[in-house]
């Protein structure tokens, strides 16, 4: 048991002294380029982490492109981006098409002239048991989370080689890298958009293009309210929610947006947001077989499938006593804040939400 306790605080200490060490070394040795005037494409930009990175980047100067598939939570993005005086247009496009995703390519350049950034940040999350899993589920979370960044990004690396210069950054996740149970459409999905994003950046060393692979950790984007539960719905999205929705657990969100924008500014190679997701990272490294063990037992405690559903419900169609509730106020906020209540399902959510106003 001592060694055990020695071991982790050995951890411990190594996981802080690397923070330390790459934020003296980010400060030091990637200075941070201009992006005023640049201009900025981020695909699923009308909601959450998209829309904030398009605040930030907005923020710095740039012009702004975002498309998504929700004709009216794009409107009320591009609203909300030109009240704070971006120069800002929005389009409908579905990433996992690739003939949509070449035109919304060509709409961009031919609007502004030219894409400097690329932000692939459309994604999407099912919650469930493998025995709740589809290999539907599986196909639907690799069109999105991993040809929409591949399509996007093919599409506009052309312009980007004649003028050999552009940053792309790849939002992947912390489930790209410790496969957490309960997500293993969305892990497996994120585990293949990484390993792209560290394939690019080599490939294009030496071209003036710079990738940058951003791994979130859990942050108050209010997401939940979005994502898809199968199985016993109501439970896994109150667990879910839950992880999502405190300081302890989850980063802020417009930390992370402003951190992504940071990195991008300066060319990094690869960023994991949270101390939570680098000490986890850092631990799957060091003893990958305790950790699958120990996630092993975690999932153990998680909702099983008996008794649950086989359909996708959307966790704004859900309620219980936790979820919302005072619990998860901050979550419930960064939702409103955060353009994720549009559409089907809002006035429902926001009646069981309403005491936190």
């Amino acid at each position: 048991m001592a060694a055990d306790r020695s071991r982790a605080a050995r951890v411990l200490g190594l996981a802080v002294a690397g923070v330390l060490a790459h934020r003296a070394w980010r400060a030091v040795a990637r200075p941070r380029s201009a992006l005023t005037g640049e201009v900025a494409l981020i695909t699923g930009g009308s909601r959450g982490l998209g829309l904030l990175i398009a605040r930030e980047l907005a923020r710095e100067g740039c012009s702004i492109a975002i498309c998504a598939r929700d004709e009216q939570e794009l409107a009320r993005a591009r609203d909300d981006l030109a009240a704070r005086g971006a120069h800002v247009a929005a389009f409908r496009c579905d990433v996992t098409e690739r003939e949509q995703v070449e035109a919304l390519v060509r709409q961009v350049t031919d609007r502004f002239g030219r894409i400097d950034i690329l932000v692939n940040n459309a994604g999407i999350i099912q919650v469930g048991p493998l025995e709740s899993m589809t290999v539907r589920d599986f196909e639907q979370a690799m069109a999105v989370n991993f040809w929409g960044t591949v399509y996007t990004t093919l599409a506009v690396l052309p312009q980007m080689r004649r003028r050999r210069a552009g940053r792309i950054a790849n939002i992947t996740s912390i489930g790209g890298v410790v496969a957490v149970p309960h997500l293993l459409p969305y892990d497996a999905s994120k585990f293949a958009a990484r390993g792209f994003s560290e394939g690019l950046r080599s490939e294009l060393a030496g071209t003036g293009i710079t990738v940058t692979t951003i791994v979130p950790g859990l942050m108050r984007t209010g997401s939940p309210v979005n994502a898809l539960f199968k199985g016993r719905a109501a439970r896994e999205y109150t667990w879910f929610s839950l992880g999502d929705a405190t300081p302890l657990t989850a980063m802020s969100a417009t930390r992370a947006a402003r951190r992504i924008v940071d990195a991008i500014a300066r060319g990094e190679a690869e960023v994991t947001l949270s101390w939570q997701a680098r000490l986890l990272g850092l631990i799957h490294d060091l003893f990958p077989g305790a950790t699958t063990k120990l996630l092993g037992q975690v999932s153990r405690l998680l909702p099983s499938a008996e008794g649950g559903t086989d359909r996708n419900v959307r966790g704004m169609h859900l309620s219980t006593a936790l979820a919302p509730s005072p619990l998860t106020v901050l979550m419930t906020r960064a939702a409103r804040r955060n353009n994720q209540l549009g559409g089907e399902g809002a006035e429902r959510f926001a009646r069981g939400a309403g005491a936190q106003r």
